[in-house]
């Protein structure tokens, strides 16, 4: 029996929002997608009814727009969960994505602000989930495979730092949206926190063959190249490149490794193989 409770999507022009949006509605589960711009949102293609409400500067708008929530997805950047909270009517359960640049060594802007949104969460006592996904790929207009993909066209030898030997540990945006409607449907009791990721731990310079084999290209070799020297090198944009900003090229010197019996066991997730995701992954068109 379906759910006739609606879902408020927050975020519902990003890529897991739109995802998400879309597997609700397949499921013909009601949705009120909620954005902060109406024409992002109609450039879409949707004519289903939304909501604006920014969440950096427009409380009683967010308010407005949550009146009636029983159910809500964050789908848009963690930083904006206290914002969401005070706004989230008191019986509203939350599911929000996060993300697993938390446990980084090098914690950047974005990492800061999945901490306090994190810890906004952990102290409000409200009942639901703070999902925290590692590197996402497979979502219509992604920039992770595809660019990876983009570079590997352009250059016979891959540089990557210390050979690529650091492991990752990718999800795929639909086991990212399976995730979500899973959490949805979990009897949370206060707030939680879990990572949720792929099943294949691999290293960087196998998932570069994985990807290259998946987009049709003869897999390139890896020249270890001093994370030094391709930081500073990324700060140069080179015509016909895609741009790398220097950090992404730290975060490819740190294992992100994580145990997902968790993830398995409370919403009962098994994600897809790295090789399935990618090959949907490039069989989409955008």
């Amino acid at each position: 029996m379906t759910d006739a409770r609606p879902v408020h999507v927050i975020g519902a022009t990003g890529r897991s929002g739109l995802a998400l949006y879309h597997a609700l509605k397949a499921a013909g589960r009601p949705v009120v997608p909620v954005m902060r711009s109406l024409s992002r949102w109609q450039a879409t293609g949707m004519a289903y009814p939304a909501r604006v409400a920014d969440l950096c500067d427009d409380a009683g708008r967010l308010r407005a727009a949550l009146a009636d929530a029983t159910s809500i997805v964050l789908t848009a950047h963690a930083r904006h969960l206290p914002a969401v909270l005070a706004a989230a009517p008191p019986r509203a359960r939350i599911v929000a994505l996060g993300s697993t640049r938390i446990f980084t060594r090098w914690p950047d802007a974005h990492a800061r602000g999945v901490m306090e949104g994190a810890r906004a969460f952990a102290r409000s006592g409200r009942h639901g989930v703070l999902l925290h996904p590692t590197m996402i790929y497979g979502a219509t207009g992604e920039d992770n495979v595809q660019r990876l993909a983009a570079l590997m066209r352009r250059l016979p030898i891959l540089p990557l730092p210390g050979g690529g030997t650091s492991r990752i540990q990718p999800i795929w945006q639909d086991d990212v949206t399976r995730a979500i409607l899973a959490a949805l449907d979990h009897p949370w009791d206060g707030p939680h926190s879990l990572v949720i990721a792929g099943g294949d731990q691999l290293t960087y310079r196998d998932f570069t063959r994985h990807v290259a084999i998946a987009a049709g290209l003869r897999p390139r070799p890896v020249a270890s190249v001093p994370g030094w020297l391709l930081m500073a090198a990324a700060r140069i944009h080179l015509p016909g490149l895609p741009p790398i900003a220097p950090a992404e090229v730290r975060r490819l010197m740190e294992d992100k490794i994580f145990d997902i019996t968790p993830m398995r066991t409370l919403l009962g997730l098994s994600p897809v193989p790295l090789g399935t995701g990618l090959k949907h992954t490039f069989a989409r068109p955008g």
